[in-house]
């Protein structure tokens, strides 16, 4: 991570002066962080670009904790992270930023059971044994009990969780922080832990190639990323006893249980969320903007792509796996933007 993101700082204000070179009458905006929403974010720059020629909008993405160390220290015009900062990390920032929800997006359970055609089931309680260590074989009483008729192996399970600095790890550990208090007393939640057990990928593409290539295995990708590859992936009790297979509705329906924001305090948990259609694996993912822009011209593009992604930016959630914003949560984020000075 250290060394990635020295190559990332020496890179960025290169690519800067190299765009500036063919383009001088663009005004250039440069963001880093989670890969979560990567896919969205270059289609919203791609149209947004469309309609604001005089604005050039660049996305890296390279995990959500190094998006938050980039603009927090100044490197970077904009951050983005599936995770949002602590109280701590916003007291040491050297850039204050403000938390903008862009879209809702879940994680899901992926696995490789040859000869297992059925979607599985899966509890809280057998979701945190398994990461914890505590359920090491398929046929388990806490996995077999829910997925009657599944002719589970007594295989060992092949545990794979994402590497630490990601967003993925850090709403997969505060799902299960909030289901189970052995994981919450022995492991927490963030985006860095200390897993308990398991194999690490780095990246959603890797975790996915891990257990695509490793039989009897399990691990965690983001909704989208399951959708475009077509992976097995299974549903999820909810926080109401029902079982989801993560999908836009019952995703969005998460988004929308957050019942009150304090001021522009957007750092809101949306895992386990109540209601009897509420996937329970799910969060926003938030774009970091500096609270003081000084650059009136970065700020000015700043302002109208926000604006522009609460918006028509909206339209394009659904078609890349991503829920939109509840409209209450929305209009409320549209007046916290004249909060950036």
């Amino acid at each position: 991570m250290h060394i990635h993101k020295l190559l990332l700082a020496a890179c960025l204000p290169a690519l800067t002066l190299f765009i500036w070179a063919h383009d001088p009458g663009n005004v250039q905006v440069v963001g880093v962080g989670g890969t979560f929403p990567g896919a969205l974010y270059a289609k919203w720059i791609q149209e947004f670009g469309q309609t604001h020629k005089e604005f050039h909008f660049i996305y890296m993405p390279s995990g959500s904790t190094l998006g938050i160390e980039m603009v927090t220290s100044g490197q970077s015009d904009f951050g983005a992270s599936d995770a949002p900062m602590t109280d701590q990390q916003q007291a040491h920032a050297k850039v204050p930023v403000l938390h903008f929800p862009a879209v809702v997006g879940a994680i899901v359970p992926i696995y490789n059971l040859p000869g297992v055609k059925q979607v599985l089931k899966f509890t809280p309680r057998a979701l945190a044994g398994i990461y914890l260590g505590t359920i090491q074989v398929w046929n388990a009483p806490e996995i077999a009990g829910v997925n009657p008729g599944v002719a589970l192996p007594s295989a060992k399970i092949v545990v794979v969780h994402s590497a630490n600095g990601r967003g993925t790890t850090y709403v997969w550990t505060d799902y299960l922080s909030k289901v189970s208090e052995d994981w919450k007393s022995r492991v927490g939640k963030g985006t860095t832990v200390e897993w308990p057990v398991g194999k690490e990928a780095e990246g959603n593409g890797n975790v996915a190639k891990l257990v695509g290539q490793t039989p009897n295995s399990l691990g965690f990708v983001e909704l989208n990323f399951a959708l475009q590859n077509d992976l097995h992936f299974g549903e999820v009790c909810n926080a109401a006893g029902n079982f989801l297979r993560a999908g836009l509705a019952n995703v969005r329906n998460a988004g929308a249980s957050v019942e009150s924001i304090r001021g522009n305090d957007f750092r809101v948990s949306i895992t386990n969320a109540p209601g009897q259609g509420s996937y329970p694996i799910a969060s926003y993912t938030w774009l970091l903007v500096p609270e003081k822009i000084s650059d009136s011209s970065k700020r000015r593009a700043i302002k109208e792509f926000l604006q522009w992604m609460l918006q028509e930016g909206q339209s394009y959630a659904g078609p890349l796996g991503f829920s939109p914003l509840p409209q209450e949560l929305a209009d409320k984020e549209r007046i916290a933007i004249e909060a950036i000075h």
